[in-house]
């Protein structure tokens, strides 16, 4: 499907690894030039950028942490310095410490809250005047189901991702008169971005829970991001859509 993105500036956060980098990869074959965020991937995400590359795309990476307001400022001004401006804004990164809530301390919250809540206001906050500018801007948030349906020992990411669905909804309200959309997509368990030996150890529990009885993968996830980074899209703003094969059906 041609998605009519050539001539668009894509920037994704996380989006050197899993879900990101198939997000990246799907934006790019559909023409938007990309600039791949990364914290400590450094190789993933020039991986990516090589391969975009590779297939006549254009695309650069950029380290920052989401964390930081004034990196997230920077890294927004130098996408919009190297390619000429920013149209959509893929929020993908994220930080989840599964464990016993009582288990878990201060430092632990604050690292999730920051990555993961705080991480979506710096990143719309920075890209919010250039989204504006060209009247059909495009802010998708990447969540998980978590945030909606609450997960036992997930309890402080579900609730920051909580907050970032009531963020794109109020953004969606506040910059839908600009023409610029906001969205959610909320996943299920992407067996790829989990560490691998739990996922085999708890396979058959885990895909109980889903009746499509199987695991996401990061290619169930990227073709609703870009259907909503497009111009197909224009007419989807403040909504919640789940790709969980099932497990949340709300």
């Amino acid at each position: 499907m041609d998605l009519n993105l050539k001539g668009k500036v894509a920037l994704v956060t996380g989006g050197a690894r899993d879900v990101g980098r198939e997000i990246s990869l799907a934006l790019a074959a559909e023409g938007a030039a990309v600039a791949v965020n990364y914290r400590n991937s450094a190789d993933e995400a020039l991986a990516v950028v090589d391969e975009i590359r590779a297939l006549g795309g254009s695309a650069n990476a950029y380290k920052a942490d989401v964390a930081d307001l004034a990196a997230v400022k920077g890294m927004v001004e130098a996408v919009v310095s190297d390619f000429g401006g920013l149209n959509i804004v893929v929020n993908n990164a994220g930080l989840a410490i599964r464990q016993k809530f009582t288990d878990s301390t201060e430092k632990e919250w604050k690292a999730q809250i920051d990555t993961c809540l705080y991480g979506a206001i710096h990143l719309a906050h920075a890209a919010a005047p250039h989204l504006e500018k060209g009247g059909d801007g495009r802010l998708i948030a990447v969540v998980g189901d978590s945030s909606r349906v609450g997960e036992s020992g997930l309890a402080i990411v579900a609730a920051a991702r909580a907050g970032v669905i009531a963020l794109m909804k109020s953004l969606a309200r506040e910059f839908g008169r600009f023409g610029v959309t906001a969205n959610t997509i909320s996943l299920g368990l992407i067996e790829t971005a989990h560490d691998r030996a739990w996922v085999e150890a708890n396979r058959d529990k885990l895909t109980k829970f889903y009746p499509l009885r199987r695991l996401g993968q990061p290619e169930d996830i990227a073709p609703a991001v870009a259907l909503l980074a497009s111009p197909k899209g224009s007419w989807i703003t403040g909504q919640v859509i789940s790709i969980s094969g099932g497990f949340c059906m709300v």
